[in-house]
């Protein structure tokens, strides 16, 4: 659908570069301006005091914005039918109530492997971090603090980030609304959030932000395909040091979609896909799950019915050697 939809558009000139979907996704950003403004706050508030900060503090701090990150892909048009899915309540004070509902939490395996990485930097200059986004607005600003993060506590050197060549699955982020919602921070009429704005157009011209599009990922393979399908693409994520896949269908293609029992193990339903120690962040929309304990699927099922579909449920699930 979304291909036919860019198909007709492509070829009706003057209007062949628009997005059908852009008045929903800018409206999620401005519909979720007061947790973006708190979250940007927060981030510059806490880069002010960086220098001061031992390791167990920014371990913290790490782990806060990894779950602002997942609990941001709440925020999905698709899923809401085009109506409003935007952020109203600060996440950051939610954090702790929300903790219960991670269903796999692989945090301390990420933090070991990028600290790891900033240990040795003298054999390892380059650490690169790559993020295949989910959704514009709110996630997708979620995404940069994160992506601000690693590079200021020099837990990475550069990020690449990854989204779709089509308007898709309505709230997908494209380069126009990558571009754009810089633009909007940058332009901001708040000190710290225009910070954030001016930074981050900063990394782009230094080249430690880098975006890219594929048309693989607007296509129906599932990713264990890539290396057969899209071989360029395997090849530049193969010179990340970890991969970060944002959302329900990255999940959804990263397992095959298929009807696994809720125990096997996620390295196992990857079926080959191993190009980089990679993480889902990802909250609970699609009748897919695995890497679960024996036992905790059934269990939610007794409680929750819906736990699979709703998206109160998330998992930071890790594949890679340590």
């Amino acid at each position: 659908m979304y291909r036919r939809i860019h198909e007709a558009i492509i070829q009706s000139p003057p209007v062949n570069d628009f997005d059908v979907f852009k008045e929903s996704k800018d409206q999620n950003f401005f519909e979720s301006q007061e947790p973006g403004i708190t979250l940007c706050t927060h981030l510059q508030e806490f880069k002010s005091t960086i220098e001061d900060l031992d390791a167990n503090q920014l371990k913290t701090e790490f782990f806060h914005l990894l779950q602002i990150s997942l609990w941001g892909n709440k925020c999905d048009l698709s899923l809401s039918g085009g109506e409003s899915s935007s952020q109203k309540t600060n996440l950051i004070n939610s954090l702790e109530d929300l903790e219960p509902f991670i269903l796999v939490n692989d945090m301390e395996h990420l933090w070991s492997l990028l600290s790891k990485y900033k240990e040795t930097r003298e054999k390892v200059p380059i650490v690169r971090v790559d993020i295949v986004l989910d959704n514009s607005g709110f996630e997708l600003l979620t995404d940069l603090v994160l992506a601000d993060f690693l590079l200021s506590t020099n837990l990475a050197t550069e990020i690449h980030f990854y989204g779709k060549s089509i308007p898709w699955f309505v709230s997908d982020t494209t380069i126009r609304d990558f571009n754009w919602l810089i633009e909007q921070v940058k332009h901001y009429d708040h000190k710290w959030v225009s910070k954030c704005g001016v930074d981050w157009e900063n990394y782009i011209k230094m080249g430690r932000w880098v975006y890219h599009d594929h048309m693989f990922w607007t296509l129906p393979h599932e990713y264990a395909a890539m290396s057969q399908v899209a071989p360029d693409l395997y090849a530049e994520l193969q010179k990340a040091c970890l991969i970060l896949f944002k959302g329900d269908l990255n999940y959804r293609k990263l397992t095959g979609d298929r009807k696994w029992a809720f125990t096997v193990p996620f390295h196992q339903a990857l079926s080959g896909f191993h190009p980089a120690p990679l993480c889902s962040l990802r909250t609970l929309k699609a009748e897919i799950q695995v890497g679960l304990q024996p036992g905790q699927g059934e269990q939610l099922a007794a409680s929750d019915p819906n736990w699979l579909i709703t998206g109160k449920y998330g998992v930071i699930q890790f594949d890679g050697p340590l």
